[in-house]
């Protein structure tokens, strides 16, 4: 691994997930240098604990979090708003792995639905046709199935009774995938062996994350200086504005400086926009970045919400992969339906543990003990579609402190009307597909603690409509990127992972290519 001095300007990447890891991958094979600053440990496939609670705390982000907002989260979840993953590799080791691309309406949603009470609608300042041959690279990154060739998934009993409800209603876009677990060897990664559950990381490596991939190969080239337990607390800049270096505490708590000549930061929705929110300065007294007064504002997390139907007969739906079956048919804009936008039905399959924290938080009874005994006869779906961007919807600074003495971020969300009718909606629409395969019993699950974090940093073609332009580049401090899901400037239906992906890859070409015409 290089060595790069702390006094020596670089490349300094913050974070290691979906989008820091592949920065860091695509610049060093580029021939670029890169520090890599991430805050958790470098946990090896080996070191991963198949038993959920145990994972829980090996490998989730607990550092003090708040949240407020009228959320279902806040009422259920308060001290842990998202639930993200502090190591190498970030939240790609614990994904579910499915692999949705955008469609064309969904980065033009200003335009496609007009403006809606209460939301903060905008165009992206890209568009699909932008992003076609990176989502191609990011597929073949991933080795999504469905694409390219590769083989799709087997098709575990959850899915079978998925696909059985999806035939009866009239649903006709129903598939295994695409998704990021190998069905065959490919990339060097074996296939699946459908041991399931793999929320706990994938001993197996078939389902790809950056620190099976991304990390090793950038570390292969001799231009990764990457650094486990290293929690960055500020960027400073010099006076003409430039970001000049990034100050990070180690395990021990002792203060360190990097030097940088770029930034790339890649903390996700929730610690990019705090981190920015706590490099203010007198020439940025609102945050670095923060002249628009964006910064953590336009917070998405997706409308979610879960069924669960109880058969007569056992599925043992945790069987196979934990999610390996779409519905796209309501990926749609349809305001006769009562909402814009659309979402998707994905499978899903969690453990005893996990089902009875988040089937019904604090709640109790016949229905809940009804599921409860009967594990093995339960299916199961998750509903992710679009939520809208609200102003108010922002990631703040909380009078609480972390176990540095910083200022904690607060959460703050409050559910559009779109979003309550989409999911009601999307919970009458599941509920009939399963009690068209003979349910006995329904149950609808609220949203869990946030998975998909987006917006926060958002891309905008104005400089006072957001943080980023089309390149994820600051408009204020010309040598700071954002290479994680903050910059979405709305969130679409999609899984968001492969667009993160197919982002950093598009944002690494173009990083690479100012470099070295030294226009950085």
């Amino acid at each position: 691994m290089k060595k790069i001095n702390k006094n020596e300007e670089a490349v300094v990447v913050i974070g290691s997930g979906a989008g820091g890891g592949t920065m860091v991958y695509e610049l060093t094979k580029a021939g670029i240098p890169c520090v890599c600053l991430e805050a958790g440990a470098f946990i090896k496939p080996e070191e991963y604990v198949n038993d959920e609670w145990p994972s829980f705390s090996q490998m989730a982000w607990l550092d003090k979090r708040t949240t407020s907002g009228n959320w279902r989260v806040a009422k259920d979840f308060p001290g842990l708003p998202t639930w993200l993953v502090k190591a190498v590799g970030g939240t790609t080791t614990h994904w579910a792995g499915a692999t949705p691309r955008f469609l064309d309406y969904e980065f033009k949603t200003l335009s496609t639905y007009g403006e809606i009470a209460g939301a903060s609608l905008l165009d992206w300042p890209i568009s699909l046709t932008d992003m076609e041959s990176y989502y191609t690279k990011a597929e073949d990154a991933i080795g999504s199935t469905h694409r390219g060739g590769r083989a799709p998934l087997p098709a575990n009993n959850n899915y079978k009774v998925f696909a059985n409800g999806a035939e009866k209603v009239g649903y006709k876009f129903y598939a295994t995938g695409p998704y990021g677990t190998n069905a065959e060897a490919y990339d060097g990664r074996p296939g699946s062996i459908q041991d399931g559950f793999n929320f706990q990381g994938d001993k197996n490596l078939s389902k790809w994350n950056t620190a099976v991939r991304e990390i090793p190969r950038a570390l292969e080239t001799g231009l990764l200086d990457l650094r486990p337990e290293s929690h960055v607390v500020k960027i400073t800049h010099d006076p003409s504005g430039r970001a000049d270096a990034v100050l990070y505490v180690d395990k021990d708590g002792n203060l360190h400086r990097q030097a940088a000549k770029v930034v790339c930061l890649a903390g996700n929705s929730i610690e990019s926009p705090r981190l920015l929110l706590m490099s203010d300065s007198n020439r940025f007294p609102n945050g670095l970045a923060n002249g628009s007064d964006q910064v953590g504002r336009n917070y998405m997390r997706h409308m979610t919400g879960s069924m669960y139907a109880r058969f007569e007969k056992p599925v043992n739906f945790y069987r196979g992969e934990t999610m390996a079956g779409f519905i796209a048919d309501e990926v749609i804009h349809d305001p006769n339906r009562g909402f814009a936008g659309g979402y998707y039905m994905e499978t899903l399959a969690l453990g005893p543990a996990f089902l009875a924290a988040f089937l019904d938080p604090g709640g109790y009874g016949p229905e809940f003990t009804a599921i409860m005994d009967n594990y093995e006869n339960v299916a199961g779906m998750w509903l992710v579609g679009e939520d809208m961007p609200q102003s108010s919807n922002r990631i703040t600074l909380s009078a609480e402190t972390d176990q540095w003495g910083l200022p904690a971020p607060n959460v703050h969300f409050d559910d559009h009307p779109n979003d309550v009718a989409m999911r009601e909606y999307a919970y009458e629409k599941a509920e009939a597909l399963y009690n068209a395969v003979g349910a006995l019993q329904t149950y609808r699950t609220p949203p869990y603690p946030s998975t998909h974090n987006l917006g926060t940093c958002r891309m905008s073609a104005n400089p006072e409509d957001g943080v980023v332009d089309q390149w994820g580049r600051s408009h204020e401090v010309r040598n700071l990127f954002v290479s994680d899901g903050s910059v979405m400037t709305t969130g679409a239906a999609a899984n968001p992972t492969l667009t993160i992906v197919a982002l950093a890859i598009r944002q690494a070409e173009y990083l690479a290519g100012e470099l070295k015409k030294g226009k950085v």
